[in-house]
C-alpha cells in the first residue's frame, strides 16, 4: 500500500517532463472523504495512499483501466483506507478558542467583539499568548486566516530580499498559495511562490525555504552547486530541512474553513 503523501520545496526538471495524469473523482457510499482517480500513462496496477496534506484517498490505476475497476479496488481496502483515515490528526479550525502556532509558538485564538482598533492584536497575557482577532463572529476566520497571509508574506518578503541580495539575483515577484505538494516553487520567469502556512513555523524554517526558492533563480535543479548556493547564504539549512521532515505535515492541520476539507477521527 502507499502511505501519506509528503511534501517536497520544488520538483526536478526530470520530474516536470514526466507525462501527467487525468483526473476523476469517485464517490464511495460511508467513506467521508475525498476519492481521487489518476489515471496515469507509466503505471502498470493499481496504487492506492491518503494524502495527509490534502486529508484525500488517492488511487493511481493505469491508462485504460475502468472507473469500476478503481471502484472495486477501493472497497476491497476500504478497511486499510479508513485505518490510514483514522490516524490522521485533527483539523484544527481558525476559530475561537483554538490553540495554532505563530512562528512556532503556540497562541490561543480568541474572537472578540470590538469593532474599534486594529483587526487583529496578538498580545501575552501571563504565560499565554493570545491572537484577537476583532469583529463579527462570522467574519473573524476569515479576517485570521488573511491576517496570516499578510504577515507570512511580509516575512518572506524580508527574507527573500536578504538572500537575494546575499547571492546577488533579483526575483520577479512574490506569491502565496496553500500548496499541498511543497512548500516553495520558483518559475522560470523569476515569480516565487510560497505556503502561506510558513508563518505557523518557527522563522529559522521559513528562512530557509525563502534561501532555498532564491537559490533557483540561478540554478533551476538540485544540484551540487544549488545546494551551494543554499548553504553560502543560509549556513543553518540542515536543522530546517529536518524540521520540515519531522513536522512539516502538522502544519496542514490548521483552515480557516474547514468545509473545504474532509474531516478525520483522531489518531
Amino acid at each position: 500500500m502507499g502511505k501519506a503523501s509528503q511534501t517536497s520545496s520544488r520538483s526536478t526538471p526530470r520530474e516536470r517532463m514526466r507525462p501527467k495524469s487525468r483526473t476523476s473523482a469517485l464517490a464511495i457510499s460511508g467513506l467521508d472523504a475525498e476519492v481521487e482517480v489518476r489515471r496515469h500513462p507509466s503505471a502498470r496496477r493499481l496504487t492506492l495512499r491518503v494524502s495527509q496534506t490534502r486529508r484525500s484517498v488517492i488511487v493511481t490505476v493505469p491508462t485504460r483501466c475502468r472507473i469500476d475497476e478503481a471502484n472495486l479496488f477501493v472497497h476491497r481496502n476500504l478497511a486499510w483506507v479508513r485505518e490510514r483515515l483514522g490516524k490522521l490528526p485533527h483539523l484544527v479550525p481558525l476559530a475561537d478558542g483554538s490553540v495554532l502556532p505563530l512562528r512556532g509558538v503556540p497562541h490561543t485564538v480568541m474572537f472578540s467583539r470590538r469593532d474599534s482598533g486594529p483587526v487583529v492584536v496578538v498580545r501575552v497575557t501571563g504565560d499565554q499568548a493570545v491572537i484577537d482577532v476583532r469583529g463579527r463572529a462570522e467574519h473573524c476566520s476569515r479576517r485570521l486566516r488573511d491576517w496570516l497571509r499578510e504577515e507570512a508574506m511580509r516575512d518572506l518578503d524580508e527574507r527573500v530580499s536578504f538572500h537575494a541580495k546575499q547571492l546577488g539575483l533579483s526575483p520577479r515577484r512574490l506569491s502565496l498559495r496553500d500548496q499541498t505538494s511543497r512548500w516553495g516553487s520558483c518559475s522560470s520567469r523569476g515569480v516565487l511562490s510560497f505556503s502561506w502556512r510558513l508563518i505557523l513555523a518557527p522563522p529559522f524554517v521559513l528562512d530557509y525555504v525563502a534561501a532555498h526558492e532564491v537559490a533557483h533563480l540561478e540554478e533551476m535543479n538540485h544540484g551540487p552547486r544549488f545546494w551551494a548556493l543554499v548553504r553560502q547564504t543560509f549556513p543553518e539549512m540542515d536543522p530546517a530541512r529536518l524540521w520540515l521532515r519531522q513536522y512539516g505535515l502538522q502544519l496542514y492541520r490548521y483552515d480557516a474553513i474547514p468545509a473545504e476539507r474532509p474531516s478525520a477521527p483522531a489518531a
